[in-house]
C-alpha cells in the first residue's frame, strides 16, 4: 500500500452502509486494525513494476526489494486529472466533488455548479438537478451539447455558461463561488466536476491486461479476473462507477475468486 487513498482530501466518506460520514483516514485505520488477526502482511511501499515470471509474477517495490506471487489482485486505483484552475485542487474533495451519490444529499436544495461539457457534463447536471434543482453548468468553453441535450437542460431550468472558468473563490468556510473570465461571480455551495482520469499505476499495462475502449479502465469479468490469467483487479481502476462501497464489494469478490483458484490449484496439482 503506497497510499494515500484517492479520497484522502475528503473530510468524510458517504454512501457506505454502516460507515456513512466516516473520515477516509479512519476507514483506512479500521481496515488495517481488523486485518491484524489474519495472516496478512501490510507493507507501506508501492509496486513500481510487474512482470510475469514462472510460475507467477514478480513485483519490484519502491524500497528496492522484489516479491513474487502466483496470483495478483490489482487495486491501485485511478488518478483524477484536475484542471489548472486556481482553487480547484485545493478544494478537491472539500467543496469540489466528482460523485453526486457520495455528496449529493449533503448539498441538497442549495445552489451548485457543474463543471463539465458534452454528454458527461450533461449527465452530471441532470443528476444534480434531483438534489439541487437548477444547477448551473459551467462548460469552460464550448458546451459540446446536441440540440436535444440543450432542450432538456432548458426544460429543467439548468443554465449553461460557456465562459471560461477563471478561478474558484475560497473563504474561511471553504468554497464561496465560481469566478468566470468575464467577471461573473456565481456563489455556490459546491461544484461537481467531470474530469479526465488515468490509471494511478502502470502495472496492469505492464502485465498485458486489456483495457476498456476508451483506454482508461482495466477490463475484468464479473468476478474481477482480467484478461491475464491469475491477475485480478478491483475498485476504481476497473470502472467509472467509483464509490468506496463499490470498491470494497469488488475487492471481496475478486479475493474470493482468487482464493478459489489457489485452493483448486493446490488440490489438483500432483504432489
Amino acid at each position: 500500500d503506497g497510499g494515500p487513498p484517492r479520497n484522502a482530501p475528503a473530510a468524510h466518506a458517504h454512501n457506505f452502509f454502516t460507515q456513512d460520514g466516516t473520515p477516509p483516514a479512519e476507514l483506512l485505520r479500521l481496515g488495517r486494525e481488523q486485518l491484524k488477526p489474519y495472516d496478512v502482511e501490510i507493507r507501506a511501499v508501492a509496486a513500481q513494476t510487474a512482470r510475469a515470471t514462472a510460475p507467477g509474477f514478480t513485483l519490484a517495490l519502491t524500497d528496492s526489494t522484489e516479491i513474487t506471487a502466483t496470483t495478483l489482485i490489482l487495486a491501485t486505483g485511478i488518478t483524477d486529472l484536475l484542471p489548472d484552475i486556481p482553487g480547484f485542487r485545493e478544494l478537491w474533495g472539500r467543496g469540489v466533488y466528482h460523485c453526486p451519490y457520495c455528496h449529493g444529499w449533503e448539498i441538497r436544495d442549495q445552489r451548485v455548479a457543474v463543471y463539465g461539457r458534452g454528454p458527461l457534463g450533461f449527465h452530471l447536471a441532470v443528476l444534480l438537478h434531483h438534489w439541487a434543482p437548477g444547477p448551473v453548468l459551467c462548460t469552460d468553453g464550448p458546451a459540446e451539447l446536441d440540440p436535444t441535450q440543450h432542450a432538456t437542460l432548458t426544460q429543467l431550468g439548468i443554465q449553461v455558461l460557456e465562459t471560461p472558468v477563471a478561478a474558484l473563490e475560497t473563504g474561511p468556510a471553504g468554497l464561496q463561488a465560481v469566478l468566470l473570465a468575464d467577471g461573473q461571480r456565481l456563489p455556490v455551495a459546491a461544484v461537481f466536476a467531470r474530469v479526465a482520469q488515468q490509471q494511478r499505476a502502470d502495472l496492469a499495462a505492464q502485465l498485458g491486461c486489456a483495457f476498456s475502449d476508451d483506454g482508461i479502465y482495466v477490463k475484468t469479468d464479473a468476478m474481477g479476473l482480467t484478461t491475464v490469467p491469475s491477475v485480478y483487479a478491483a475498485g476504481d481502476l476497473t470502472s467509472p462507477f467509483q464509490q468506496v462501497v463499490a470498491a470494497a464489494a469488488a475487492g471481496a469478490g475478486a479475493a474470493a475468486m482468487l482464493n478459489n483458484e489457489l485452493i483448486f490449484r493446490a488440490s489438483t496439482t500432483p504432489h
